[in-house]
């Protein structure tokens, strides 16, 4: 059964309608500029007595600044982007959270190749876009993500209408989707969060 993550939660509706319809991890992003950032007491608020794995997204954050980001709202993972993504990367796994490591994948391929994406970080590969880290709501070539040997995640323009296609075509361990479950920027819809987790998670 597909693996989801609903990402960019913004509130106690949008993340209590992922947990009820049966995600399995959840994003909060802390990175300004987002439609969907989170001041720290607000995430925290968010995140405090979630059972299932929560990841903070963030761009450009020097390591132990991410790290000691992730300790004081209680989130259990990271998902970086940006300059400093990688060493972001290797700071969390030395710290004991989980990883989601974004690779940006444009229209050339395909990709095979994830040696660079360390330990027991797992890739995400996500729409390459010059202007956002992340949330384009665009889609990029499933397909060329199919011969990656080892699990990985799929995200970039997601929603009902097209993760049992992006399952079929690009066979990844699991989902991440945002911007396309929102009755307005950085605003989830409830009803969409939980059909699309159906959708994601139908045999």
């Amino acid at each position: 059964m597909t693996w989801v993550k609903i990402c960019g939660i913004t509130s106690f509706a949008a993340r209590d309608a992922a947990i009820r319809g049966g995600a399995d991890a959840l994003g909060f992003v802390l990175a300004p500029g987002s439609p969907r950032h989170l001041e720290i007491p607000t995430a925290r608020d968010l995140i405090r007595g979630v059972g299932i794995p929560t990841f903070i997204v963030v761009a450009d954050g020097e390591p132990e600044a991410v790290v000691a980001t992730a300790n004081e709202v209680g989130a259990s993972g990271i998902q970086a982007h940006g300059r400093t993504a990688a060493a972001v990367a290797v700071a969390a796994l030395d710290a004991g959270f989980a990883v989601l490591r974004p690779i940006p994948v444009g229209s050339d391929g395909p990709i095979v190749d994830v040696t660079g994406v360390p330990g027991d970080a797992v890739p995400l590969f996500d729409t390459a876009s010059t202007a956002l880290h992340g949330g384009t709501g665009r889609v990029f070539p499933w397909h060329l993500v199919a011969g990656v040997r080892r699990p990985f995640v799929v995200a970039g323009g997601l929603g009902v209408d097209n993760v049992r296609e992006a399952v079929a075509l690009a066979e990844p361990f699991g989902v991440d989707a945002s911007s396309r479950l929102e009755s307005a920027p950085g605003v989830k819809d409830p009803d969409t969060i939980i059909a699309f987790i159906e959708e994601a998670k139908r045999p």
